[in-house]
């Protein structure tokens, strides 16, 4: 291949991978200008490419498929439900076992988000998670005919960056069509779901100094609440909305809030504007009936100086070192659509590490088999644990809501919605 040509395709896998760091481009790049033709990494990222292009989502196992062929394994991708509960694969197959998330070694693979290594007999394999940026979206199963294939650092490397593209092939795919839902979609969702759904950015984002995760229940018949953000290099913007109700009007409230929300940020403007933007669309819009509860908050990525409004909803905590050091009670003004005057900001600077956890009331009132809601004690001790463990933002919010579930039964009477940030100064970044 001429070089010029190939400097060309390497730049266009390099602005496809935009989620992935600057060393793995580094990689990537040193890979590509080392390569050959018949290299069998390289060519199997140009079957992914080329074969992407005008791809409906139903292609993409075909698509992988060529790309296993040209690294000499087999691919199999395996995404997990709205629930988080389990792994499917793609495609959808109703034959084939779905791979539980806390009990199989492909769930480890997800939870940690590490490669691991299963000397089946007959059937050797790794588990390679499938992680767009820092979201989690399933794992990539590699089959081998050697075993000893399993602890070649080289192979490993090559089904990583597969495994990095098929990822966001997989979220680029999805907005296509719905090949790729079918897969993660295992309940039939209702109208305010899809709207509420519809809505919500990526459940999982960061920058190099912080990581927000969001989590949602019930996943399949969320009616108001929701969660937004938005990341820069200086600057994480967050809010937290629970409409009042638990019908379709309850979704259509949130929908206006978020797009008040959207149009006033977007514009520049701050925090007490953002509120008013919103206050002022709901009151239009639905009446004096109408109200949401929300947390606004904006993030200084520098300093960790923390910024906040909160109309009417639970007070935020920050956890340090696995406690909950501060509930966030200032700032306070009347929910949204009612009327917020002129409300005050209130600000608290974070420490490295700190953790911010905004959450709605259906986290901590959902009552137990006795009628005791889960309270605001529960979320702390849950989060107390949740440190120890070493768990990260992402996996913390899958179980916290997991947790939530478990303790009304399965089936909860108000939308549990929680958002996870962590914040590291920028000398003291970890991931």
């Amino acid at each position: 291949m001429p070089p010029l040509e190939r400097d060309i395709l390497a730049h266009a896998v390099n602005e496809r991978l935009d989620e992935i760091t600057w060393t793995h481009r580094a990689r990537y790049s040193r890979a590509f200008r080392d390569s050959t033709p018949r290299s069998a990494p390289f060519a199997a990222l140009i079957h992914l490419l080329e074969g992407s292009e005008f791809a409906p989502p139903d292609r993409l196992p075909g698509v992988v498929a060529a790309a296993a062929e040209a690294l000499g394994v087999t691919l199999t991708v395996h995404l997990v439900d709205y629930e988080q509960r389990c792994l499917h694969p793609l495609p959808p197959d109703d034959g084939a076992p779905a791979l539980d998330v806390e009990t199989t070694l492909a769930g480890r693979a997800y939870r940690q988000v590490r490669v691991l290594a299963a000397e089946t007999p007959g059937r050797p394999r790794l588990w390679v998670p499938l992680v767009d940026g820092v979201e989690r979206l399933g794992v990539l199963e590699v089959g081998v005919e050697d075993p000893e294939d399993l602890y070649d650092p080289g192979l490993r490397t090559q089904c990583r960056w597969s495994a990095m593209l098929i990822a966001h092939l997989v979220t680029l795919l999805d907005q296509y069509g719905d090949g790729v839902d079918r897969a993660r979609l295992r309940r039939h969702r209702s109208v305010n779901a899809e709207l509420i759904w519809s809505l919500l950015p990526p459940l999982t984002a960061g920058v190099d100094r912080f990581v927000v995760s969001g989590a949602l229940e019930p996943r399949h018949g969320v009616s108001g609440d929701a969660f937004d953000y938005a990341l820069s290099e200086t600057t994480a913007t967050l809010i937290v909305l629970d409409a009042v109700g638990n019908d379709l009007r309850s979704g259509l409230i949130t929908a206006a809030a978020l797009a008040a929300h959207r149009s006033a940020r977007h514009a520049g403007h701050g925090l007490v504007e953002q509120a008013a933007a919103i206050d002022r669309t709901i009151a239009r819009q639905f009446g004096d009936t109408a109200s949401a509860t929300a947390v606004l908050a904006e993030l200084d990525l520098a300093t960790g100086r923390l910024r906040y409004l909160n109309a009417g909803h639970p007070a935020p905590l920050v956890l340090r070192s696995g406690e909950v050091v501060k509930r966030l009670t200032a700032g306070r003004c009347p929910p949204l659509g009612q009327g917020v005057g002129e409300p005050r900001v209130a600000e608290v600077v974070l420490e490295p590490d700190d953790w911010l956890v905004l959450y709605t009331d259906g986290v901590t009132e959902a009552g137990g088999a006795r009628g005791e809601p889960f309270g605001e004690h529960g979320l702390a001790d849950f989060l107390r644990r949740e440190a120890t463990a070493g768990n990260p933002p992402p996996e913390t919010a899958r179980r916290l809501v997991k947790a939530v579930l478990d303790h009304h039964h399965g089936t909860l009477q108000d939308d549990a919605t929680v958002l996870l940030a962590r914040w590291t100064s920028p000398d003291h970044v970890t991931r």
